[in-house]
Order: structure tokens, then sequence, then C-alpha cells
């Protein structure tokens, strides 16, 4: 019974390897290039993922929900924009490390629209590519890209969370109630 479920859980991720191994038989070439990918891929997830979720738990356990309400929740304003930009855009690592973030800010009370901005600004406004951008593509270029990414994030996630019922909301806070647990 265990390794029927296991099996059904798992079926996404043991069709790709049968795929994968089939792949390899008939073009070693693009097989091994398909695994070695996905080899450096877990790689760097693995290097990424535990760091983020020491912060998580350091997050949790230091910052009281009553204060990333004050700062970043319904009431917050300006305040909680600009905090929202501010964390996501000091954020290091892939975007799929703001995810878990975003949970940790559901569960502390943050509103829903600057989870979205924190969101499209760490996979929009970071530090370290603004400077790249700066080195490599000029001031001009870097500083107009962020005047227009920083505006456009914003009123992308006001058109999300007005776009979105407020029982979808609370079903989405939910489930990320429900996840880090």
């Amino acid at each position: 019974m265990k390794i029927k479920a296991l099996v059904k859980r798992y079926r996404a991720f043991l069709i790709t390897i049968v795929l994968v191994g089939i792949l390899t038989i008939v073009n070693s070439e693009i097989g091994f290039s398909a695994i070695n990918i996905s080899a450096y891929t877990l790689s760097e997830m693995l290097l990424v993922i535990p760091p983020i979720f020491i912060l998580l738990g350091l997050l949790d356990v230091w910052i009281p929900k009553e204060t990333m309400i004050k700062y970043m929740g319904e009431g917050s304003g300006l305040k909680g924009i600009v905090l929202s930009i501010i964390i996501g855009s000091a954020a290091a690592g892939p975007l799929y490390g703001a995810f878990p973030i975003a949970a940790v800010f559901m569960k502390k009370g943050v509103k829903f629209s600057n989870i979205l901005i924190f969101i499209g600004a760490w996979s929009t406004t970071k530090i370290p590519m603004f400077l790249f951008e700066m080195q490599a593509l000029g001031a001009k270029f870097a500083i107009t890209r962020l005047l227009i990414d920083i505006p456009g994030i914003i009123i992308m996630a006001y058109i999300l969370t007005k776009s979105i019922s407020k029982e979808e909301i609370a079903k989405i806070y939910e489930n990320a109630e429900t996840l880090s647990k």
C-alpha cells in the first residue's frame, strides 16, 4: 500500500525518469545533456534552498506577527510597498526562493498586494542585477528600466489583488498556513 501511494505521488517524476532513459537510448547526446542539466539544477537548488529555509526559520521566530502587520499588513500603506520592494530587491537567489518567504509573509499577516510586490521586486529589481546593468548597459538604461519596472510591479500587484476575490485570497492564505506547519 505504501509503495503504491509513493508511486502515485511521484508518478510525474518517475515518468520523466523513464522518458529521459528512453531519450538517452534513442539519442545519447541529448539524453546525457538532459541528465547533466538536471544534475546541475539539482545541485544549484541544494545550495540555495537550505540558507533560504534557515532565514525563514529566523524570520518566523525573530519577527513577531504584530510587527509584520504594522509594517507590511493591511494598514501599512506606502511603507509596506517600500519595504516589499526593498526586501525583494535585496534578496539573493533564484525566483523559486521567493515563494517560501511569501508563504511565511502570509502566515505573518502581510497584505496580499505587498506579497505580490515583493515577488515582483525579487524577480525584476535585484540590486546585483541593477549594478551589472549599470556597468554593462549603462546608467541610463539601468535607471530607466528600474523607473519603469517599479511602478509596473505596483500596478500589476494591485490589478491582481482587485481581480482575485477576497474568498480566493483567503484560500491562498489558508493554503500557505497549512504548508508552513
